[in-house]
This record gives C-alpha cells, structure tokens and sequence, in this order.
C-alpha cells in the first residue's frame, strides 16, 4: 500500500502520581490521511492505554488538542500524517505539550489554567450601547465588522500563546490581547478606558515582540500581529 508511513512518535510523558517525566517512542504504521488523533487511538488501541492526550470537537474549532510537533505548536485533528511527512521531511516527530499551562498528564494541560488570562480581559461587551431607537437590533456596518471579523475566527487552541517569544509570565499573551483589542475596534462597546487599562498595563500589548510568531502558527490563518500592531498604534 503506497499511502501507508511508517513513524516514530516520541512522545513526552508525564505521571502526576508519580512526578516522573520521561520521553517514549511508539512506532506506528499508519495511513498517510489518518490525522495524528487517529494515530493516538491507535496507539491506545494497540500498544499503550495509558497515554493520555485531548480533543474534543475534531474539526479544528474547540483547540483542545493542540499540541508541539517538532517545535512548532499545531492541533493535533487537523495534521494529516502524509502533510506531516512532507512539512518536516522526516518520518519521525517529537510531540510535546503546549507550555501555557501546567501539564495534567502526557499531552494534556490544564487549559482552565490557560483560559484565566482570557478571563482577565473580560472577552465579553463590558457595557454594551443601546440598540438603535428604530429597531432593538443593533446594525454594524459591513465596513466596519470586515475591520476585525478575522479575529473573530480565533478558537482560543493558545498555538499562538505558545510561539510567542514574549515571557508567559509577563504578557497576557497574542491570544488574549487580540481578543481586548477586538472589542476596542467593536462601536457597541462603551466601556473604552477600562479596555485601554487593560490592554496598556504592564503585562499588556507593549510586551509583544513582534516577532509574528503568532501569525505564522495559527490554525485558522489570522494575522495575529496585526491585531496587535493596531493596539500599540491605537487604531480602533
């Protein structure tokens, strides 16, 4: 069968029972458009119940199962095995967790640890205007949304979060930031000076590097760094 690979995956471990980490390698023989969370069934189904990774919906829209393969963070039920071969020229991958939150077991992290940074910048209309007086809908512009409707595709998966060179412990992180930003550019949202707070504190859009990690890794293809480009110049 001219479609089937055979790889090495080698994966980080991690007992919490225990505290061991340690790295073990599983070779695999797999169809060339099985996804990598197929390839990790498969491997709980054949040699090794006990490893533990995440997903949830599969269709690239939750981010639950993001991981790191070979260095660059990706969802784990959108790589293909035959479009990992050919992107790394290798048959063999390091899989890792992302480093955004504490590792719960294997490949999975606690992503309620990571998702208290998007809390911190209330992702949500903090005091939205009142609807128009002619209808209790309120009507944005089509130039207006096409400003920022990109950003609006973010699933929160923190590939973007894991690339970014900036320290974890003193940035909100592209993901977050982006998200404040967003809802700077949005016209029903009133409460401007505490999103201006928000994004220019000290842990806020002026730690960004710059270094467009963000953008070249996302999964739904957003340019990240322009969002926060918009942010340091003020352009809402």
């Amino acid at each position: 069968m001219s479609d089937l690979y055979t790889i090495t995956l080698d994966i980080s471990r991690y007992d919490p029972d225990t505290n061991l980490s340690w790295i073990q390698s599983y070779q695999v023989q797999a169809g060339g458009i099985l996804r990598f969370v197929d390839v990790f069934r498969k491997i709980n189904d054949e040699q090794d119940p006990t490893l533990a990774w995440a997903s949830s919906c599969e269709h690239a829209q939750c981010g639950s199962c993001g991981i790191i393969v070979n260095g660059k963070p990706m969802l784990a039920c959108e790589l293909l095995v035959r479009d990992a071969v050919a992107q790394f020229n290798t048959h063999t991958f390091s899989l890792r967790p992302l480093r955004i939150a504490p590792v719960i077991r294997d490949l999975v992290v606690d992503l309620e640890k990571a998702y208290d940074r998007i809390h911190e910048i209330k992702p949500f209309l903090i005091n939205p205007a009142p609807p128009p007086e002619e209808g209790d809908e309120y009507r944005i512009p089509p130039e207006t949304v096409n400003n920022y409707v990109e950003a609006t595709r973010c699933i929160n998966c923190f590939c973007c979060a894991t690339a970014c060179i900036s320290s974890h412990r003193h940035f909100l992180g592209p993901n977050a930031t982006m998200a404040n930003i967003v809802r700077l550019m949005d016209p029903r949202e009133t409460a401007k000076d505490e999103r201006l707070d928000i994004l220019c504190r000290e842990d806020g859009v002026y730690r960004c590097h710059t270094s467009r990690a963000c953008s070249f890794v996302c999964p739904k293809e957003i340019d990240i760094s322009h969002f926060l480009a918009l942010g340091k110049e003020g352009k809402f």
